[in-house]
């Protein structure tokens, strides 16, 4: 085990690793085409933003509001509606962030 362990602690022979990954690494062109995602992205987009995702974001909001009374604390509240804003949102989010930068 001391035998691995100093082969993949030695940063020389780690960097030969890495330099030899990155050279027999097919190129990869993110973000310039391929729609082998797009039913899978359209389908979770669709359910966070569809009546699943508003019940779910409901749900969200009622559990922080209970354990905020329970806990008489107003922060489980903030953190339920946090979570259903981001649920809800999320997707519009990614996806301009993603526009802006391809």
């Amino acid at each position: 085990m001391n035998k691995l362990k100093a082969l993949f602690t030695s940063k020389p022979l780690l960097a030969i690793f890495v330099a030899a990954a990155v050279a027999l690494a097919p190129e990869a062109m993110a973000g310039t085409g391929g729609s082998e995602f797009d039913d899978i992205y359209t389908l979770l987009v669709g359910w966070t933003q569809g009546t699943l995702g508003k019940i779910i974001a409901l749900g969200m909001f009622m559990v922080g509001l209970s354990a905020g009374i329970v806990n008489q604390s107003i922060v489980s509240v903030v953190i339920g509606i946090g979570g259903a804003l981001a649920l809800y949102y999320g997707p519009n989010v990614i996806n301009g962030v993603v526009a802006a930068l391809v």
